[in-house]
């Protein structure tokens, strides 16, 4: 069986992450990884020895050699990346982890027939824990896939869409992180009121969600769970009238249109 050859230009914090779910499988189809970044050589140095690859500072001298191209640069940079790209990849599958950066972004400025995939992880990925969603290219063929599924489930798991889809659910899936974390701080901080140490806190809250979620993935619907919890006339439906009457939902449904719009620019 041919093993792949996967260059990573770019080497912050999602190319580790992904890198480090390829490499914990240790019957990975990758013969060589090689990771380049341009300006933190030092970066470069720890990712070699941590991970036992190739590094180098030149992705473009590395190409001929790759079969895959994971692109984990800012948006910003891929005009650049894929203009270079254009005028010496030879049918690699092109993949990129930017925001924004679709399949038909890629397409337009490559040659014709270039396999590309566009995939979203969220930051849970640096624990395996990530809920990516993707969108490929019209070229994408059965062993693509077979790449790209191994990638996805070496951080976690995912889900494929239309690029549309991929631009409107970024802002659950790649955003809301940020929304929860919120939620988890005004948490802590009402418990750290009464008085608890912060690790105190931090245990009861986590904890917290960790019991929800199996709730939720026990399948449970979702009325019953709030009404398992929230009595008629108790003291939890107080505070969730509180919060409807705050608007909470619609809230949250702003905020998810709110980064969307900015997405979009």
């Amino acid at each position: 069986m041919t093993r792949s050859k996967l260059l990573m230009v770019g080497a912050g914090r999602m190319a580790e992450a992904i890198l480090s779910g390829i490499v914990k499988n240790k019957k990975n189809s990758f013969e060589i990884i090689t990771v380049t970044n341009s300006t933190d050589k030092k970066k470069l140095e720890q990712l070699k020895h941590k991970y036992s690859i190739q590094a180098t500072g030149d992705w473009e001298s590395q190409l001929a050699s790759h079969d895959i191209i994971l692109l984990a640069t800012p948006p910003h940079t891929h005009e650049d990346i894929l203009k270079k790209l254009a005028s010496k990849i030879d049918g690699q599958l092109i993949i990129t982890v930017a925001a924004g950066i679709d399949p038909s972004f890629m397409e337009e400025r490559l040659p014709a027939g270039t396999p590309v995939c566009w995939i979203m992880p969220n930051t849970a990925a640096q624990v395996g824990q990530s809920m990516s969603t993707y969108s490929c290219g019209k070229y994408v063929d059965k062993s693509h896939r077979k790449i790209l599924s191994e990638i996805l489930s070496s951080i976690g798991v995912s889900e494929e869409f239309s690029e549309q889809h991929v631009h409107d659910l970024t802002a659950i899936t790649g955003s809301s992180p940020a929304f929860v974390y919120a939620f988890v701080e005004a948490l802590e901080e009402s418990a750290l009121g009464y008085g608890v140490s912060s690790e105190q806190a931090r245990k009861l809250v986590v904890n917290m969600f960790k019991g929800s979620i199996a709730m939720l993935e026990e399948g449970h619907d979702l009325k019953d769970l709030i009404q398992q919890v929230a009595s008629p006339g108790g003291s939890t439906a107080e505070g969730l009238e509180l919060l409807k009457k705050q608007d909470f939902s619609e809230i949250i449904k702003q905020a998810i249109t709110a980064t969307n719009n900015h997405a979009r620019g």
